[in-house]
């Protein structure tokens, strides 16, 4: 499906971003894995020798800028390095407040300028694919700065999709809900801590990353040709309520 194409993935290191540089692989397109934490980097090119992985860390806009300026023409990105925060207004810290949008809004704003500046460049258009979440849609206890940061996500996506559209370059985000990842097993696999959340999902069970994985790679495919600036939701109908 992709090849010939060369597709950045940032998170790679662990769970939704890990899944999906191995299904990008599987479908032929060149992986570039990015993420900070280099023995996860290492595992994933043990598991697949085709990917390429960078070692940085994305909130530091500098380096990220350097690195990725080097990594050469990118058809195919998907922003997925992100990280969580659980602080009640009121107890909010500047520096959580920093270190959340450093990754989830301005790492994604300084990569994407970069290489979408290529692909107008180039003139081969493009799909980018910002990996969001519920929390842009809903208001959750305890996630004021998440949530925030999300929402700004997905309104930097829309603006994106807006302005990159005349070049072909598709932008879209994805927004699930809790993901069955190692992390999201840790913080929800005890069954009496996710009944309440579950009993909120009309379909009554969380995301497996399989299901943001699939819908990733069909908003990148020639399959979305037409889909730009939307969000969706992978979230069971959580956030119909």
């Amino acid at each position: 499906m992709f090849r010939g194409k060369r597709a950045l993935v940032t998170g790679a290191g662990r769970g939704i971003g890990r899944a999906l540089a191995i299904e990008l692989a599987k479908l032929e397109a060149h992986v570039i894995a990015l993420s900070r934490t280099e023995e996860h980097l290492i595992t994933l090119k043990n598991e697949v020798p085709s990917i390429e992985i960078v070692t940085v860390d994305v909130s530091n806009w500098k380096d990220t800028e350097i690195v990725v300026k080097q990594l050469g023409p990118i058809d195919l990105l998907v922003n997925n390095a992100g990280i969580g925060s659980l602080q009640e207004v009121g107890n909010v810290t500047e520096e959580e407040f920093d270190n959340v949008f450093a990754v989830n809004v301005k790492a994604v704003i300084n990569i994407s300028q970069i290489v979408a500046k290529d692909m107008k460049e180039r003139g081969t258009g493009g799909s980018i694919v910002n990996i969001s979440s519920q929390a842009a849609l809903v208001a959750l206890p305890l996630h004021a700065t998440y949530c925030a940061s999300k929402g700004a996500l997905d309104q930097l996506t829309k603006v994106m999709a807006l302005e990159l559209g005349p070049f072909k370059i598709r932008v879209n985000s994805v927004n699930p809900t809790v993901v069955l990842t190692d992390m999201g097993i840790k913080a929800w696999g005890e069954e009496t801590k996710a009944k309440a959340t579950k009993a909120k999902i009309p379909l009554g069970k969380f995301c497996d990353p399989e299901d943001v994985v699939k819908s990733v790679i069909f908003l990148l495919s020639d399959n979305a040709g037409m889909i730009t600036g939307a969000q969706l939701p992978i979230d069971g109908g959580y956030t119909i309520h």
